[in-house]
């Protein structure tokens, strides 16, 4: 016998096992005897859909041992809605109970998925946002700054809970302290962009009226050269200029400011500092079709900057009618 099989609570249930296609499956999986025990009840709970206080006992016993089952997540939280309107208790009150649990499983696993789809099932049906929901969040981030599922969770909140307003001061604060944090450029896009649009409405942020404030992008562009020379190597913030030019068009207001790291292009090739700067440059030249110009800067990137992608930096100068160049 087992925990649940000893338990008195349990006698009225019969388990039922695992079905894996016969008596000599052809590959069966090598569960713990306890995690088995546990999954014929939970299996048994299930075909009779009861929903109690023990069923929470149980999941949460699966979910210490497998919080990657997606199945226990979602009965789990189903159970939790039916014994609020069983029991007529305070749901916020059940639900921050349930959360402050959760806070300890997601920092034990912190790259489960079915952790945040759960706590995002269980904000939903609250109208405030928590008093510390973004202090654990940052406790998150301090573990993993580039958490994609956080982050992923964390978009859901701004939108949610309309945090628009009072978001950006905490990207600030993540890029000061790691300028290359790849996820807060992400975000701060998001934050500043991603308002207007909808999000079951199957388009992207360029796609929904292109509203450009140009009074932000002017800010924005001026921020993000600042951010840029801190580390001029560093990709993410050349997507994101990227990003800001092509909502007027052009890159070209920003050729002279690539030109700071660069070094001698049409010459010997001497004082790069950026390979992405050398890239943005190419696409500079490539927009007033001077493709001699542009086809160099990919020349050095294929040749001394970035030879790990010749072939693409050679597919490049193709497009603009020029030949491959050797290593």
């Amino acid at each position: 016998m087992g925990r649940y099989g000893d338990s008195e609570e349990w006698a009225d249930i019969v388990p039922i096992p695992q079905n894996d296609g016969g008596p000599n499956p052809l590959a069966a999986i090598a569960y713990t005897e306890e995690y088995s025990e546990a999954m014929g009840y939970l299996r048994a709970i299930m075909a009779k859909n009861e929903k109690s206080e023990r069923v929470l006992e149980l999941t949460e016993h699966i979910i210490g041992m497998n919080p990657a089952h997606y199945t226990i997540w979602l009965y789990r939280a189903n159970t939790l809605f039916a014994l609020q309107k069983q029991n007529q208790s305070d749901l916020q009150e059940d639900i921050l109970e349930e959360l402050r649990w959760l806070d300890g499983i997601s920092l034990k696993h912190l790259k489960n998925y079915q952790i945040w789809h759960h706590r995002q099932t269980l904000l939903t049906h609250l109208t405030t946002l928590p008093a510390t929901e973004l202090s654990f969040l940052a406790s998150m981030f301090a573990k993993d700054a580039k958490n994609y599922h956080v982050w992923s969770y964390r978009q859901w909140l701004v939108r949610h809970f309309s945090l628009w307003e009072s978001e950006l001061p905490y990207i600030e604060t993540l890029l000061t302290a790691d300028v290359r944090n790849n996820s807060a450029w992400n975000h701060r896009w998001f934050v500043l962009f991603g308002q207007h649009v909808d999000p079951n409405s199957g388009k992207g942020m360029d796609e929904v009226g292109n509203i450009v404030d140009e009074d932000l992008l002017d800010r924005e562009i001026e921020y993000t050269k600042r951010k840029i020379r801190l580390a001029p190597q560093n990709q993410s913030p050349w997507n994101y200029l990227r990003g800001l030019l092509r909502k007027r068009g052009s890159l070209l207001e920003c050729r002279a400011f690539a030109e700071e790291f660069v070094g001698d292009v049409q010459g010997g090739g001497e004082g790069c500092r950026s390979s992405h700067a050398l890239d943005f440059y190419a696409d500079c030249f490539a927009e007033e079709k001077e493709a001699g110009k542009a086809g160099r800067a990919l020349e050095l990137l294929a040749k001394r900057y970035d030879p790990i992608r010749r072939n693409y930096w050679n597919y490049r100068r193709g497009l603009l009618g020029l030949g491959a160049v050797e290593a």
